[in-house]
């Protein structure tokens, strides 16, 4: 990883980072338990090591990098997302608002808000997403 991206990434950790990916665990892990909800855990525990370090990655539409369609990027991948976001997404999306919100009110923090609100988009919407270095 490049410094600038080590830096920020590091900076973010400290800043509010780690409690967001906790709370991307937590919900990861009430759906691996409900076990119907394995495939919104897969896609959980993948956003929040993204959450963790999401500085020299972004989240891409996987069909975008495979070129191809599957499961997750059809029709049921929509009702997936719908499911998520009426039982997780909002709480999480709500959560990087706030977050975003306090760390814009300063300059410094000002990057990590926005990364933040690109968080909070996925929060909304993760089944069919992939992590792609930047």
């Amino acid at each position: 990883m490049p410094v600038v991206p080590l830096f920020l990434n590091i900076l973010w950790i400290v800043f509010g980072g780690l409690g967001m990916a906790v709370g991307w665990l937590i919900a990861a892990v009430v759906m691996a338990i409900t076990i119907i909800g394995l495939p919104w855990a897969r896609a959980a525990f993948n956003i929040a090591a993204y959450t963790l370090l999401p500085f020299g990655q972004r989240a891409v539409d996987r069909e975008a990098v495979t070129g191809r369609g599957d499961i997750g990027t059809g029709v049921l991948g929509l009702i997936g997302n719908v499911i998520w976001l009426v039982l997780a997404g909002w709480w999480l999306a709500i959560g990087h608002l706030i977050a975003a919100l306090a760390l814009a009110i300063t300059i410094v923090g000002i990057p990590f808000a926005w990364a933040h609100l690109k968080l909070a988009g996925i929060a909304l919407w993760p089944i069919g997403k992939v992590i792609v270095p930047a």
